[in-house]
């Protein structure tokens, strides 16, 4: 039986980022450094694929710093964790590791100068999100408000119209953040904004690519995780873009084929924390079912790196310490 065609268009750049290739990593070293178990207070990135296979190697993760024996050592998220976590780490003389995405850490350091010189902080970002959180508890409680919409702005009560200033979570719709800025801006004139845009080139770069594929595509996916906050945002920009069907999959077996009926072409692309071998699972999916041609769509090149942290570097046999 004589397969239809299909032209896939791949985008580029999509899937792992600096920042999550770099949270990986410390989680392996780790292990390595000192076995198993090692702690990781939350998902060490949002992706299930990756979680379970660190937990097979034997990481083990728990929501609370409370959660971990005092004897062992634990990893802080990629997403960042509030002031609190490593203070209270240090307080129970634990062996601990930030593995904090160093541009969300950009933003922790912005918002902590901006509170030193006296102003009041306005975040824009998902409420609830670890990043969110981590962000917000880089000050005390109360000095930071935060907006996840233009409507919201207008609601906003705050201590000095003239002194304040915005950072943003990092993987936002870039285009939705636009509209949040404006109308704060409207609303304070005086409001200072990042020295370098927050939202992350790879949350970026992803959403470009996503607009150069979505518009001559009869359907796109999205291979990552429903709590990655970047890959939802891919399918919101793919819809936005002109894609009438735009789906997030964790899995090919995830894939809704009858959604899919009567396409002759289709996009797919993945969150920054999505494994490239979760896109190839999904092409070979497509391939059992189509005769497919695949087109690489490339809008950026990256060549980012990140150093894990020094006391992962140095040899197993030498002394733990607490470590940041």
């Amino acid at each position: 039986m004589t397969k239809p065609a299909l032209t896939l268009y791949l985008a580029a750049p999509r899937g792992f980022c600096a920042g999550v290739d770099r949270a990986i990593k410390i989680v392996e070293l780790a292990l390595e450094k000192w076995g198993a178990p090692v702690y990781v207070r939350h998902e060490i990135v949002h992706n299930k694929f990756v979680v379970d296979g660190l937990r097979d190697k034997g990481a083990v993760f728990v929501e609370e710093l409370e959660e971990c024996p005092q004897d062992r050592p634990v990893i802080f998220s990629a997403h960042g964790v509030p002031k609190s976590v490593p203070a209270a780490a240090q307080a129970r003389e634990m062996v601990y590791v930030d593995a904090t995405c160093p541009l969300v850490s950009k933003v922790h350091i912005e918002a902590q100068r901006h509170a030193e010189q006296g102003l009041q902080m306005i975040m824009i970002g998902h409420k609830g999100h670890p990043e969110t959180i981590g962000t917000m508890g880089q000050l005390p409680e109360g000095e930071v408000i935060l907006v996840e919409t233009p409507e919201d702005v207008a609601q906003v009560q705050v201590r000095d119209p003239a002194q304040l200033a915005y950072v943003t979570q990092t993987t936002l719709s870039v285009d939705d953040t636009k509209g949040i800025v404006a109308a704060l801006i409207a609303r304070f004139p005086a409001i200072i904004g990042p020295h370098k845009e927050d939202i992350c080139y790879a949350t970026t770069n992803r959403q470009e690519a996503v607009k150069a594929v979505a518009p001559k595509s009869d359907a796109m996916l999205v291979v990552g995780a429903p709590n990655s906050s970047n890959s939802r945002r891919l399918v919101e920009v793919g819809s936005k873009a002109g894609c009438k069907y735009a789906q997030l999959v964790q899995r090919a077996e995830n894939i809704d084929w009858r959604a899919l009926d009567g396409i002759s072409s289709i996009a797919i692309t993945a969150g920054a924390s999505a494994p490239e071998l979760l896109v190839n699972e999904v092409i070979d999916a497509f391939r059992a079912r189509y005769d497919v041609t695949v087109e690489v769509v490339e809008t950026a090149v990256e060549r980012v790196e990140f150093k894990v942290p020094r006391v992962l570097r140095q040899p197993a046999g030498s002394a733990p310490g607490n470590s940041v």
